[in-house]
């Protein structure tokens, strides 16, 4: 293949992290944002997020992404209110060009689950925006970093729209 010739085409793309609740559903939604349906786009995580309420066992609530996340999504136009976390073992499909991973721990498992496939592999080491402190707007402007990082990322890896 010459220097020249265009990268190959991505048909389906798969963004892992931790808990499948802030960082690849952000991913997800952005991507989905910039190519539409011409790309398969999916996101999943390591293992299902614990939900700890009174006198509510886990698998009676299901859990979304993250509101901090969803707040700074939705700023840009993305909805992201019916993605439900899933985890590598409930994916639908695992037939992907490109599993990007976001987190060390979700780069074992792509490396895993990539063996023996085509599925090109990219770790984007991605900041957790949870573990930021302080108010309500400085936490927002934690996850908006996180989600502005992704999306020039994304725009860079898969061209600005």
């Amino acid at each position: 293949m010459s220097a020249d010739a265009p990268p190959p085409l991505i048909g389906a793309v798969l963004f892992a992290c931790n808990l499948n609740q802030v960082r690849s559903p952000m991913a997800e939604a952005l991507l989905k944002r910039l190519v539409g349906t011409r790309i398969y786009v999916d996101s999943c995580g390591l293992r299902r997020p614990a939900l700890v309420h009174d006198d509510v066992r886990d698998e009676d609530v299901e859990a979304g992404v993250d509101p901090f996340a969803q707040a700074v999504l939705a700023e840009i136009g993305c909805d992201v209110g019916r993605h439900r976390p899933k985890t590598f073992t409930e994916l639908e499909d695992s037939s992907f060009d490109l599993v990007i991973s976001l987190t060390p721990e979700a780069q074992h498992r792509a490396v895993e689950l990539a063996r023996g496939r085509a599925a090109e592999i990219e770790y984007w080491p991605t900041h957790d925006p949870t573990l930021a402190d302080g108010s309500r707007e400085a936490r927002l402007e934690a996850y908006r970093e996180v989600r502005d990082t992704l999306a020039r990322r994304i725009a860079t890896r898969f061209g600005a729209a």
